[in-house]
C-alpha cells in the first residue's frame, strides 16, 4: 500500500484497518522513509470521532505528527473511547501522547451556582477537562461516563425532534436513530453531541439542494440566514473539501439556541464528585478557563462576559474543591487575560495546561501562540503532563499530585520542571519505559 492509500486508511471507519495503517506508517517513519520538520508546538486537546471530529484517533495522531507537533492529546466530550487507540497509534508513529475527557459539570451547589462560568449555553454549568488518565484506569472512566452518555442521548433525541419541528416545513426529515446516531461512535463508547445533529442537517441539506448556488439561495432566501462574505464564498465552492463542516458552522450559530435543551442535573455531574473521581484515579482535573469575550480572537464567539469579573473568587473555589489545574487556549484569549490568569494560578499553586480544541477539518493542528513568551511555559507543562501519565500508568505514586510522590517536598514549579525534562527524554515508541529513568 502506498503512502496516499495509508493516509486514507488510517482514517477508515474500521479499527483493524486503522491499526494496520498506523503500524505501517510508523515503520516508514522509523526507517527514515517518511520525515517531517519537528516543531516545539504541542496540543493536548484534540477531539476525535468519539465526540465530534473529522479524525479517527489514529488519524489524529498522524495529523499531529505531520504538523510537527511533539505531543498529541485526545480529549472527547463525555467519552474516553479514543484513548487506547490514540496511545497505540502515537506509539507506532513516534509522537508523545496523553489522553483524557471533557464534560459539563454542575456548579449549582457552589457559591457561584448563579453565575455564567465558561458555558455560553447554561448558568451554573461549566466545562472541565480530566487530563493525563493513567492507562490502567481507562476502563474505570468508561464505566463512570456510561450513565452520562445514556442521559445525554435522551436529551439528544428530544433535541432532534425540536429541530425537526423548526425545519420540517422546508423539507427536512431528521431522525435521531437513522440520521444522527450513525455519524457517531456511540456503539464503541463515543458520545453524541449537538454537532452531530447539525452535521446530519448539513448532510441532508446537501442531498436536497446539492452544493453551491442553489443551497446558498435556500439559506439566504428561505431560512433568512445572512452569510458572511467568507462563508458565502466557501459555500459557493462546490469542490470545497470542508463543505459540510462550513455548513454545520452556519447552522450552529443559527439553530443551536433554538433547539438546545438544558441538560439535567443527572447529566451534569456535581463538580465536587467529578474532581474527587479524577483525583482518585490519579488524573488531573482542570477547569477550562474561557474569559470574557470582547472581540472574539477566533471569530466564533459573540461578545459576552464570562469569568473575568469574579476570577479570583472562582480560582479560590477551584482550590477548595480540589482542582489541581486550570486549562486554557492561548489563541482564544488576550495577552492581558493570560497574564492575569497565570499570576493568579501561580499564587494558588495550580498547574497550567494548554490545548486548542480541534473538531473541524478546516482547523490547523498547530498553535504557534504557544511559542510566545507569555505561553512558552505551557509547552513544558505539556511534557510534564505526558511524563505524569506514563509514570502513573506504571506506578501510581509517581503521579504529579499523588501524596506519596517521592518529589512531593518540591515546589510545583520544580516538580513540573523535573517531569518536563523526563517527558522530553522519553522514547516515544516505548513511552512506558520512562519509569526506568525516574
Amino acid at each position: 500500500m502506498d503512502l496516499k492509500q495509508l493516509e486514507q486508511s488510517i482514517n477508515a471507519r474500521d479499527l483493524a484497518t486503522r491499526r494496520t495503517s498506523s503500524s505501517e506508517i510508523g515503520l516508514l517513519i522509523r526507517q527514515g522513509n517518511l520525515t517531517r520538520i519537528p516543531l516545539e508546538e504541542v496540543n493536548n486537546h484534540v477531539h476525535t470521532t468519539y465526540s465530534f471530529s473529522p479524525y479517527e484517533p489514529s488519524a489524529a495522531a498522524y495529523a499531529a505528527w505531520k504538523a510537527g507537533l511533539g505531543i498529541v492529546g485526545s480529549i472527547d466530550h463525555d467519552s474516553i473511547g479514543a484513548a487506547e487507540e490514540m496511545l497505540e497509534a502515537a506509539q507506532h508513529i513516534g509522537i508523545a501522547s496523553t489522553v483524557g475527557f471533557e464534560l459539563r459539570t454542575s456548579f449549582l451547589d457552589t457559591p457561584l451556582g448563579d453565575r455564567k462560568l465558561n458555558n455560553p449555553d447554561s448558568i451554573g454549568i461549566a466545562y472541565m477537562c480530566v487530563h493525563g488518565v493513567p492507562k490502567q484506569h481507562i476502563p474505570t472512566v468508561v464505566e463512570f461516563l456510561k450513565p452520562v452518555q445514556a442521559i445525554r442521548n435522551q436529551r439528544n433525541e428530544a433535541q432532534v425532534e425540536a429541530l425537526q419541528a423548526l425545519v420540517g416545513k422546508y423539507g427536512f426529515d431528521l431522525d435521531f436513530t437513522r440520521d444522527v446516531l450513525p455519524l457517531s461512535r456511540a456503539d464503541k463508547g463515543g458520545s453524541v453531541t449537538e454537532r452531530h445533529i447539525l452535521y446530519a442537517m448539513a448532510n441532508q441539506s446537501i442531498s436536497m439542494f446539492g452544493k453551491g448556488e442553489k443551497l446558498v439561495r435556500f439559506l439566504e432566501k428561505d431560512l433568512g440566514i445572512i452569510l458572511a462574505g467568507k462563508v458565502q464564498q466557501w459555500l459557493l465552492e462546490e469542490d470545497n473539501p470542508h463543505y459540510a463542516y462550513d455548513l454545520l458552522g452556519v447552522y450552529k450559530s443559527t439553530f443551536l439556541p433554538r433547539f438546545f435543551i438544558q441538560p439535567s442535573k443527572e447529566e451534569c455531574l456535581d463538580v465536587h464528585d467529578v474532581v474527587a473521581f479524577a483525583n482518585s484515579i490519579g488524573a488531573i482535573a482542570a477547569y477550562a478557563y474561557l474569559g470574557d469575550v470582547a472581540e472574539s480572537v477566533t471569530g466564533d464567539k459573540k461578545a459576552e462576559k464570562f469569568e473575568d469579573e469574579f476570577l479570583e473568587e472562582l480560582l479560590d473555589l477551584l482550590v477548595a474543591i480540589g482542582f489541581p489545574a486550570v486549562t486554557y487556549m492561548p489563541p482564544r484569549n488576550t495577552k492581558e487575560q493570560m497574564l492575569r490568569l497565570q499570576k493568579l494560578a501561580r499564587e494558588r499553586n495550580l498547574m497550567e495546561i494548554s490545548g486548542v480544541d480541534i473538531n473541524s477539518s478546516r482547523q490547523s493542528m498547530n498553535c504557534p501562540e504557544l511559542l510566545e513568551p507569555t505561553a512558552r511555559h505551557l509547552v513544558d507543562a505539556a511534557w510534564a503532563l505526558v511524563a505524569h501519565e506514563k509514570l502513573a500508568s506504571r506506578n501510581e505514586t509517581l503521579g504529579l499530585f499523588h501524596p506519596d510522590n517521592p518529589l512531593s517536598g518540591l515546589s510545583l514549579e520544580k516538580k513540573l520542571k523535573h517531569y518536563a525534562a523526563l517527558g522530553r527524554e522519553m522514547d516515544t515508541h516505548d513511552p512506558y519505559s520512562l519509569i526506568e529513568q525516574f
